[in-house]
């Protein structure tokens, strides 16, 4: 990992851990036992992915928010890879170099460790660990395949674990589980049942170990009172041992997060979540509500101006810096692909103001609140707020506005018209490295002309550009506020991409065909012209799976957009 320009948060101390802690465990799995062939060598990361989670979880200092943190960051990527129309199984067929490539992914690395920790919790953490204890020993220094794994891991557990493997390992996509609940007059559960769903394309229907937890409202907070062990099976299985019981205010599927599905909420839990969520003192249960959440805004079935209400609510109170990141990562998602462009300034502005107070108090998340600050800044009145802390006026107690978050408001107040060449040009003077060279490249990216966007798009489509600045200028070309600006390259990238993929070597190539994608240009008119490239360029399996995820990123945006149009 590279060291830190600017102090560092705990979130970025906890990621670095947990990156340290993956390529270790990679002296089990990848060198102590290597794989036969690349079907297998998902295993390598899954692994490593999940056994660093499982050890930070050990740590003192991360026991709290180890899961969470996997919860929000990993498992997250693999839930949505996972419903992109390029998903596949996670020990995937693996006939060239080009697949190996591609599929070394959110897939690869997010989903296949969640189904490790599934896996954990059917045979039990004991039996798992047994199971590994077996498999290294009778394997060490050689070359496996997945059934030498099962077959350790089923003797030491004695569960019919292949048939796991089946239902998890070798099909795609991912279930839904819905809490069906019925209430007696008396306050009571007459029934509590949990539904199962899958995609029509990708019909598995599989079995769940997991928890149900019941919380209850006392004062401010949301306190367990119980949790209820069971397996999920088929489209609907009902949960007697809660017959009778007093209802609970929050009825969390999935409590402690064991297995690997989306969750849905009844509506009493629901109306619980959106007004009390904060005082929730489970850390892993907050994370399993934000996800649940978020999950409903993906999928068109929560409108985002009530995400956005229970962010600015809710977030600013949360103690995991790791959690706070990724909610503030998946807020400002939300104002750019998902909320309907009319509605939009107001989240942002409404964003801007919880941002601000909470970047002026002393925490553990106050530098990405900062920088959640900076990016939803619009009035004049924030952009000057931002302008004074590189000066040093009114810069927050405790803020230390050094080489990154510096770059990062110079980069929003560029962007939004604040800034432009003159003070770029100063912030590069003063931070002659790479990495200030980088960021400057973003910057001048950002610059809301005409001639800016020309420029930086000839960088872009030059194949001597260095890979980072090209990256950098990717980065900054596309930007919410400006999509007037850079609609008319939405050809240009089409005319481009074919002779692009051909001639250039595959990284960046792949760069290109990802990050030049126009994903902020969000309208049925993407998609058609997309589509009728798909049609008419054929491209090779790889780009087409590269720009067909991009599609269904803008098909998903177009339905949350519509959702939050009618709230």
């Amino acid at each position: 990992m590279p060291w830190f320009r600017d102090p560092p948060t705990e979130a970025q101390l906890q990621f670095r851990a947990m990156v340290m802690l993956h390529e270790m465990a990679h002296m089990w799995f990848g060198d102590l036992v290597t794989m036969r062939w690349w079907d297998d060598l998902w295993l390598n990361e899954s692994f490593a992915t999940w056994a660093a989670a499982w050890a930070l979880s050990s740590n003192p200092r991360f026991s709290e928010t180890a899961w969470p943190s996997f919860l929000g960051q990993w498992k997250a990527e693999g839930y949505e890879g996972d419903q992109l129309r390029s998903t596949h199984p996670v020990r995937a067929d693996i006939p060239d170099i080009e697949a190996v490539a591609v599929n070394f992914d959110r897939i690869t690395y997010g989903k296949g460790a969640a189904v490790l920790k599934q896996l954990v919790a059917y045979v039990g953490a004991e039996a798992f660990a047994a199971g590994l204890r077996g498999y290294f020993e009778r394997h060490a220094w050689g070359n496996t395949d997945l059934d030498d794994l099962l077959g350790a891991v089923e003797a030491a557990s004695g569960k019919p674990v292949r048939e796991f493997a089946a239902e998890w390992l070798q099909t795609a996509q991912v279930n839904t589980l819905r809490a069906e609940v019925a209430m007696d007059p008396d306050g009571t559960f007459a029934s509590v049942a949990v539904g199962q769903e899958a995609p029509s394309d990708h019909p598995t229907l599989r079995t769940h170990s997991m928890a149900i937890g019941l919380f209850d409202l006392q004062g401010d907070g949301l306190v367990r009172r119980d949790r209820v062990l069971i397996e999920v099976t088929g489209e609907r299985t009902s949960v007697p041992a809660l017959t009778g019981v007093r209802a609970a205010d929050l009825l969390l599927l999935n409590d402690d997060d064991l297995t690997y599905a989306k969750v849905r909420l009844d509506e009493r839990s629901t109306r619980s979540v959106l007004e009390n969520l904060a005082g929730l003192a489970e850390p892993l249960a907050r994370a399993l509500c934000w996800a649940a959440v978020w999950d409903m805004v993906r999928d068109a079935e929560v409108p985002v101006r009530e995400y956005l209400r229970m962010v600015t609510i809710s977030l600013p109170p949360e103690s995991d810096p790791s959690l706070v990141t990724t909610i503030l990562g998946h807020a400002e998602a939300a104002l750019i692909y998902y909320a309907d462009p009319g509605w939009a300034p107001v989240g942002r502005h409404s964003l801007a103001d919880v941002a601000a107070v909470a970047a002026a108090r002393r925490s553990g998340s106050q530098r990405t609140w900062a920088k959640a600050y900076a990016g939803a800044a619009r009035t004049e009145a924030d952009l000057s707020a931002i302008a004074g802390w590189l000066t040093g006026d009114r810069v927050p107690d405790g803020l230390d506005v050094q080489a990154e978050l510096r770059w990062e408001l110079v980069q929003a107040l560029v962007a939004a018209g604040a800034a432009g060449p003159a003070e770029i040009d100063a912030e590069a003077a003063a931070d002659p490295t790479t990495s200030g060279e980088t960021a400057a490249a973003l910057a001048r990216a950002l610059i809301p002309s005409a001639e800016a966007k020309a420029v930086a798009w000839a960088a872009i489509v030059d194949p001597a550009t260095q890979m980072h600045l090209r990256r950098a200028s990717l980065q900054g070309f596309q930007h919410p506020s400006q999509t007037a600006l850079t609609a008319p390259y939405v050809g240009s990238y089409l005319d481009l991409l074919g002779d692009i993929w051909r001639q250039w070597e595959f990284l960046p190539a792949r760069q290109f065909a990802v990050l030049a994608y126009p994903t902020h240009q969000v309208s049925q008119t993407t998609l058609d012209r997309v589509d009728r490239w798909l049609v008419e360029s054929d491209p090779p399996p790889p780009l087409r799976r590269l720009v067909s995820d991009r599609r269904d990123d803008t098909l998903r945006a177009l339905g949350a957009r519509a959702c939050d149009a009618a709230a």
